[in-house]
């Protein structure tokens, strides 16, 4: 169950250190975890980053302060570490739909956003086929490129698939498979490093060792033990809902772990008709308690 401790476990130090400048980042430095990681799992798992709950927590509790009290407004913004009236009367009015002076008026509704509370469901009960896999290490002939952490919790945002239609486009595809000799496509990504707000992601095919061309990155990838599931549907949206079953019905209930290292989407002329790619994702056995 380490996986709903640990969300439990950010879900309160977030509750207990509303009042200070945190962000996601130290919530994800106190579970000892990658930001990226721990961004991502936060994101997929409950609909909306860290940051997103932080800053509606604080303004639902901004919304009782204002119209319960005396409190002058510059005092409440810093209170919610605003640094100005200004800046905390926009976001406030975002939020509620009313200014903080117009929400002081008796009658006038806001809005509550309330502490995330953590509930074990049993619903559907519908079946998650997946398979363990060990793989030696490989390396992949990649085209890389940067994306910010934050797009995983942008809703619409179409930056890596866009990624993918500009690598179809400008040859791209062409050059891997003249320097590979498995044709098989990775999208592979890597966890955010200690110091990044960007996250690597990679379109590559397995390397055959000769010459790198210019622009091309060799991606090395770690022996480990895999957990892979199948993408089932027409459509990259297949993706996400598989992502979003894996975090939130595979993790939790599973003897395994998620380590924080390369995952990746593999489009192999191999799989099933039904079946538009498969995840696989790196895992570990949880220790015994």
């Amino acid at each position: 169950m380490d996986f709903i401790q640990n969300l439990q476990k950010s879900i309160d130090y977030m509750e207990e250190h509303l009042l200070e400048p945190i962000t996601y980042e130290d919530v994800a430095k106190y579970l000892y975890m990658s930001k990226y990681h721990f961004h991502r799992i936060f994101t997929l798992t409950t609909g909306m980053s860290a940051n997103e709950y932080i800053r509606n927590r604080r303004l639902s509790m901004s919304g009782q302060d204002i119209s319960m009290s005396d409190q002058k407004v510059i005092d409440i913004a810093l209170k919610y570490g605003y640094n100005s009236p200004e800046s905390f009367s926009k976001a406030f009015t975002r939020f509620h739909g009313v200014s903080p002076n117009v929400a002081r008026r008796a009658g006038v509704k806001l809005k509550s956003f309330n502490r995330l509370l953590i509930k074990i469901k049993f619903e559907g009960g519908t079946i998650m086929d997946y398979r363990i896999e060990k793989r030696e290490k490989f390396c992949l002939l990649t085209k890389v490129t940067e994306f910010r952490n934050e797009i995983i919790s942008e809703e619409g945002n179409t930056e890596i698939p866009d990624f993918w239609k500009k690598c179809g486009e400008n040859g791209t595809f062409d050059v891997l498979k003249e320097n590979t000799d498995l044709h098989d496509v990775y999208g592979v990504c890597a966890p955010i490093t200690k110091d990044s707000k960007y996250f690597k992601y990679g379109i590559g095919m397995e390397f055959n060792g000769s010459d790198v061309p210019d622009g091309y990155t060799i991606w090395k990838v770690k022996p480990t033990l895999w957990a892979v599931f199948r993408c089932i549907g027409e459509t990259p949206d297949c993706i996400g809902e598989t992502w979003d079953r894996i975090f939130k019905e595979f993790l939790p209930g599973s003897e395994y772990s998620m380590l924080d290292d390369t995952d990746f989407e593999l489009y192999s002329s191999n799989t099933e008709k039904d079946c538009f790619c498969e995840i696989w994702i790196p895992i570990e056995k949880k220790a015994c308690i």
